[in-house]
């Protein structure tokens, strides 16, 4: 209990900090913080910086990232209640957890490609009461057209370009957020809309480095 109480803190003082720097906007993305218990997606020995506003390796050469840059990533989806969402990168599952808080879990696919991180990402999506979330393995770089089409698609995982697939499952005015640069780990975040014609409106945000988005419409792989 002692350290189910700490860890709330912790989290308290987490998005209290995130309010102050304004990367936390809305009371909507605050009460997602608020509820998701980042220690939970976490491996056991970095639980007591599950509260640092850092990225922390996950294993596999992947991270979860830093709270801020997620908070800012959330804020500029504007995501609503009831919106199909689609992630690519489930890493642990501490993002989709978030969006399952703003948009619902049934309306959240999330795709891997590394079948281990599927797994535990399920796990701990399981775990922390978000298991309607649906988790699958595959090239997020072709989207997941199962589900289509999305009102938003949020990556975290950065890619040399918007690939085409994703904006062929987007509805008209559709969001894509993505991180997208020439270089494998120093990217820009992108917010995308897509327009009547099929094209995309696009305007940058901030500099930002995610681990590469590796797939056929995006960086070879290693």
């Amino acid at each position: 209990m002692a350290r189910e109480a700490d860890a709330a803190s912790a989290r308290a003082r987490m998005v209290a900090s995130l309010l102050r720097a304004g990367d936390i906007r809305t009371d909507a993305v605050r009460e997602a913080f608020l509820r998701v218990p980042r220690e939970e997606f976490v491996r056991p020995e970095d639980r007591r910086d599950a509260y640092v506003d850092t990225p922390l390796p996950i294993g596999q050469g992947q991270t979860i990232s830093a709270p801020s840059m997620i908070a800012i990533m959330l804020e500029e989806a504007c995501l609503r209640p009831g919106e199909r969402v689609l992630e690519i990168g489930t890493g642990s599952g501490y993002h989709a957890a978030l969006v399952a808080c703003l948009v619902g879990p049934e309306n959240v696919v999330t795709v891997e490609r590394i079948p281990e991180l599927t797994a535990w990402g399920r796990l701990n999506l399981d775990r922390a009461g978000f298991g309607a979330v649906t988790v699958v393995t595959g090239d997020g770089s072709l989207g997941h057209p199962d589900r289509a089409p999305y009102d938003c698609i949020l990556a975290t995982a950065g890619a040399p370009r918007l690939p085409a697939a994703w904006t062929a499952q987007l509805v008209v005015g559709g969001r894509i957020l993505a991180p997208v640069g020439d270089s494998r780990y120093a990217q820009v975040l992108l917010i995308a809309r897509r327009r009547p014609d099929g094209g995309l409106d696009v305007r940058q945000g901030t500099p930002c480095a995610f681990v590469p988005l590796i797939g056929e419409q995006a960086w070879p792989g290693p």
